[in-house]
């Protein structure tokens, strides 16, 4: 299956057309942009287009990255993907951005359970844990940093993303936020099941944000 990958979630604005069969990624493009990514996305995914090899028409599925991350962002990549599979009849499927970075980790240090946590400013971390599966076992949330560190310590996994110095106590600041891992966006969306996994903005704050229970860990 060749999928169409888009990650507007943050500053930055990246496209990949990844080939499931073979797990491989056939091209990428894009930059971390800041603003604008309504106007640059399209060219992003021409480019991308073009680096593969492949022609828009056989694009079989594609995924964005529906949040936690910038509103504008988050709404420009939904958006698109959106029309792009209403225009290709093809599915569009939804991957979160806490779930790309424990792919993207878990896919280079295998059998040790994460906690995502994503500075979010303002004093809080969009967090959530995983098995060494990759598995989420916890919902995606956004908590003040005490509460997030706390939340960490119950998880028993190690803390990766940009709030882990802030949760560890061990900077001042957070680490400057990466690029979402847009070839475990790829990978993830090829795996997602597109009756449930719809492109849906999941936002942990603001008026849109769904009520939020206490951190709970899912244990087997």
């Amino acid at each position: 299956m060749i999928l169409l990958a888009i990650d507007t979630s943050g500053s930055g604005c990246f496209v990949a057309i990844h080939d499931s069969d073979s797990n491989v990624t056939l091209g990428t493009a894009g930059a971390d942009i800041g603003r604008g990514h309504a106007e640059r996305l399209m060219a992003f995914v021409d480019a991308a287009l073009e680096a593969a090899g492949v022609d828009l028409s056989a694009i079989e599925r594609i995924a964005v990255t529906i949040g936690p991350g910038s509103f504008t962002g988050i709404r420009v990549g939904v958006a698109a993907a959106r029309g792009l599979s209403l225009a290709l009849g093809v599915p569009a499927v939804g991957v979160s951005t806490l779930s790309a970075i424990a792919a993207a980790h878990l896919s280079e240090h295998p059998a040790t359970p994460v906690f995502v946590a994503i500075d979010a400013k303002r004093g809080e971390a969009y967090c959530q844990a995983f098995a060494a599966d990759g598995a989420a076992v916890s919902a995606p949330l956004i908590l003040p940093l005490d509460e997030a560190r706390a939340a960490a310590e119950v998880s028993q996994a190690l803390v990766i993303g940009s709030a882990a110095p802030l949760i560890a106590g061990t900077a001042g600041d957070s680490e400057p936020a990466q690029p979402i891992p847009i070839g475990a966006v790829a990978r993830l969306g090829a795996l997602a099941d597109p009756r449930a996994d719809k492109p849906k903005p999941l936002y942990l704050r603001g008026p849109d944000a769904k009520p939020q229970a206490g951190f709970a860990i899912a244990r087997a």
